[in-house]
């Protein structure tokens, strides 16, 4: 009843787009006049912003972009922008699900990430344990994606202490279809379909994703042992979307979707398993749009000990972890006078979960409840400031652990931020922010234990918040910009070795301390010819902790390149300097550098054949060391077709 409710309000008939007399025309007249070329972003401020008026830091990758890339999976297509990173510089083909959190600038990297991920404003992050499936929006369904550098948690909430990614689906409002299918080395195989069709005012699509690889050997060749084996992998997504248009400025939809994976880690006795369903209503309209959203996940995962010669195992775990959520947003776009924007929203999200072991069974929920306001004030013709703020309010309850019950627990954050640009000429732009974020613990680190090769890391019930104050400057000059950072955060939930044996590394979840992130990001990105596109980036990073040890898994400097002529020809590079695998600093995990390459050649209308090539000089990744040390793509050579139709 409430989404019935909720909809009628919203798809009201908005103002005619004709009228500039309307408040929105009044408060867009009173800024820079647009230019043709000017990207648009709807993720850094809730509401389609220029990109060139927008004073955060956003990398927008087009669906042009994305399909000149030679990675065969959206995270790999998103090691374009530096400073994103996966837990241990593993990718989804290969690596457990549970170290796929995403970590930008630097800010503590763990299998629970510090950045936002969403499609079409929904969340992808898991509920239970933050880390991302990154096969669940179809490939082919996506028109481009933004990344937003730095906390967004005065919009998003606990999850954006570092960020925000969200994917923006194609639009449905034609009849079309695209299709793409590759196979190559590994024994890999990939399928991405979309398909619309528009009738008046009732569109509808499906998409759907494939891949399945037999993958690699993860552990390097001089320490493998009879129990090696390569980590195969294989996912399916679907997604069936039904939407109605309201005139050109609203619509109203449903999605369901579902998602299944498995995987081998590596060893005989090392698997997991997941299946996810979801489903969501939406609605757009010009001053308002609302999300409701719900789904259960089944998670199954093994774990072994593994003997010093890696020539037996012992199954110590067969942990089985299904969970529920449910969730929904609001938010209504408001312009004041002439020069000013309001956007004002709640949102609610609740969790369910059980990690259950045999003989050990813990579980627990979490409610969240949130408000947030943001006002963006032109006073003057080359001068933009933002403010906004937000409350959170969150709740851990009905705890146990093997029937005992375990103590509530409640918390809250108010995340304000202040931002500005200012617009010295046409070419030359200042930015500034100053701004508070925050991410409260996820029910997997409070309620869940795991174990990686010999490394043991232990859940805690007890964790609180980690907050993040942070403060940066940025100059943009034409297509070159940079950006200055100082991040802090207070009580670091991290990975804390408590004892080290040849057999069992020990570690527990804390809060441990402060850590910091220093440092500068440059971006450039060029149009030359047209058709050709050159685009740069490097990220340095200072990041460490209060005892002054380097905060794991992040590398001081990264470096990208793309060159890509429309969607036929791509080539991406990117350097990484060493980075350490643990607290302590005790594994050291070398540099690299990776250039990667794809092509494609139209052999009939709307046809092309495809190949590309990852890691083209084989060169040598070291992901991990659970002590021993794992690897990342070696190199991978895969041929394909691609058809694509609009009417």
């Amino acid at each position: 009843m409430f989404a019935i409710l909720l909809a009628a309000v919203l798809l009201q008939d908005p103002e005619p787009p004709s009228d500039c007399g309307a408040p929105p025309c009044k408060a867009a007249a009173s800024r820079r006049t647009p230019k043709a070329s000017d990207t648009i972003t709807v993720t850094a401020s809730r509401t389609p912003t220029r990109l060139s008026d927008t004073p955060a830091s956003v990398v927008v990758l087009s669906r042009e972009t994305i399909a000149a890339s030679a990675a065969s999976t959206v995270d790999d297509a998103l090691r374009q922008v530096p400073g994103f990173a996966l837990f241990r510089r593993s990718g989804s083909r290969t690596a457990n699900p549970t170290s796929q959190g995403v970590s930008l600038r630097g800010v503590g990297a763990s299998g629970a990430s510090r950045a936002l991920v969403l499609d079409d404003g929904i969340p992808l992050n898991d509920a239970f344990g933050g880390w991302v499936y990154w096969g669940r929006v179809p490939r082919a369904s996506i028109e481009r994606i933004e990344v937003v550098r730095g906390g967004a948690s005065d919009l998003y909430g606990s999850s954006a202490v570092g960020g925000v990614i969200q994917f923006v689906r194609r639009a449905n409002n034609a009849d079309a279809l695209a299709l793409d299918a590759s196979g190559g080395s590994q024994q890999t195989g990939t399928a991405s379909l979309f398909t619309s069709v528009a009738r008046e005012d009732w569109r509808g699509s499906v998409a759907a994703d494939l891949l399945t690889t037999a993958g690699y050997v993860l552990v390097d060749r001089a320490r493998r042992g009879a129990i090696d084996r390569e980590a195969d992998s294989r996912h399916t997504a679907i997604d069936a979307i039904l939407e109605r248009a309201f005139g050109d400025a609203a619509r109203a939809f449903l999605r369901l979707s579902r998602y299944g994976e498995s995987r081998n880690n590596g060893t005989p006795l090392q698997i997991n398993d997941t299946s996810i369903r979801q489903i969501a209503f939406g609605v757009d309209a010009a001053l308002a749009s609302a999300r409701l959203y719900g789904g259960d996940q089944r998670y199954h995962q093994t774990f072994s000990a593994i003997a010093a010669d890696r020539n037996s195992e012992r199954l110590t775990t067969d942990q089985r972890v299904p969970s529920r959520n449910n969730g929904g947003s609001a938010q209504m776009t408001r312009a004041i006078g002439q020069r000013s924007v309001v956007v004002a929203g709640a949102e609610e999200r609740s969790v369910e979960g059980t990690s259950d072991e045999g003989a050990t069974s813990s579980s627990g929920r979490q409610r969240t409840l949130a408000i947030f306001a943001e006002e963006t004030w032109a006073p003057l013709a080359r001068l933009t400031i933002a403010g906004a703020i937000r409350y959170d309010g969150w709740r851990n309850f009905d705890a146990h652990r093997n029937d005992v019950a375990l103590a509530n627990r409640s918390d809250s954050a108010w995340s304000p931020r202040l931002s500005a640009i200012v617009h010295l000429s046409d070419r030359l732009a200042l930015t500034g922010s100053a701004y508070r974020a925050f991410r409260a613990p996820t029910l997997n680190e409070l309620y869940r234990a795991f174990r990686v090769g010999n490394v043991l890391t232990l859940a805690n019930e007890f964790l609180g918040p980690e907050r993040l104050t942070s403060y940066e400057v940025g100059i943009r000059s034409g297509a070159v910009r940079a950006t200055f950072f100082s991040m802090t955060t207070d009580d670091t939930v991290a990975n804390i070795t408590l004892s080290s044996t040849p057999t069992l590394i020990t570690r527990q979840r804390q809060n441990h301390g402060r850590s910091r992130s220093r440092g500068v990001e440059i971006d450039s990105d060029f149009r030359v010819a047209r058709d050709w596109r050159l685009s740069a980036g490097w990220l340095f990073a200072d990041a460490r902790i209060d005892n002054g040890k380097r905060i794991p898994q992040v590398p001081r400097n990264q470096a990208t390149f793309q060159a890509a002529y429309r969607s036929l020809f791509g080539a991406q590079a990117r350097w990484s300097s060493m980075q350490f695998d643990d607290d302590v600093n005790q594994f050291p995990l070398r540099g690299y550098f990776v250039l990667d390459l794809f092509a494609a050649h139209p052999i009939m209308r709307n046809v092309d054949v495809t190949a590309g090539v990852e890691n083209l000089f084989d060169r040598r990744i070291e992901a991990g060391a659970t002590p021993v040390i794992t690897l990342g793509q070696p190199r991978a050579v895969r041929a394909g077709l691609r058809y694509e139709f609009r009417r």
